[in-house]
This record gives C-alpha cells, structure tokens and sequence, in this order.
C-alpha cells in the first residue's frame, strides 16, 4: 500500500527538523542558536474508509482526512437492518402533540407625547 491519497495524491514530502538552542532575547536571553538540521517527512494523515464510488458500488480506499471533511468521497451508507411499517390510521405520540406557534400581536400604533402647556 502506498502513502498516498487516491482522491488528490497527496504524499510524503521531504522537509528539515531544525534543532534550536538558547533563550531568545526578548525574554532577557543572549539569543537562539541553531544548533543541529536533519531532514525528516512530513506524512499525509490517511484513512482507510469505505467509499461509494460514481458507479455505485463500495470500495476501501486510502483517503486524506482534507478530502474525507471537504466532501471530495463519500462514505459508505450503511442501511437500518429494519423497520416497522407504520399504518396510515396512527402516528406518532409527539407528532400530535406539537401546536402552531403562536402569532405575535401587532404593536399599536401611538401618538407621540407631547407635554403639557402652561406648566
């Protein structure tokens, strides 16, 4: 299996572990040194996921977690193993119970106060 994503192709890239040193002058330190570079890979975080495909069946893919959040695939769709039927005479409990909110009255609409003369 490769390291790689099969929806975008994102893989391993080569970069540096920069080792650093000292205390940085800001903070009352004669400065940070580096002190040591070594190269290391920087990995994809990839997933096994169950995917639908285009042609409507399923397949286990190697997929980035970008991909899987910004819906490039979509996971497979799992049934529920059963459901009751339910008869057209009866519903629900909490579907009766529910009332239409109520309406908010209009607000009248009043005259300016105006003070009084003569005072």
């Amino acid at each position: 299996m490769s390291k790689q994503c099969e929806v975008c192709g994102k893989a391993p890239v080569m970069g540096n572990q920069v080792t650093i040193r000292g205390k940085a002058k800001y903070l009352g330190g004669v400065g940070t040194k580096v002190t040591g570079i070594s190269r290391r890979q920087f990995k994809p975080n990839l997933q096994n996921v169950h995917v639908t495909t285009a042609k409507g069946t399923n397949k286990s893919m190697r997929v980035c977690t970008q991909c899987l959040r910004s819906g490039a695939v979509t996971k497979r769709i799992r049934n529920a193993p059963f459901k009751l039927p339910v008869t057209p005479g009866t519903a629900k409990s909490g579907a009766t119970a529910k009332a239409a909110p109520k309406a908010a009255k209009p607000a009248a609409a009043k005259a300016p106060k105006t003070p009084k003369a003569g005072k």
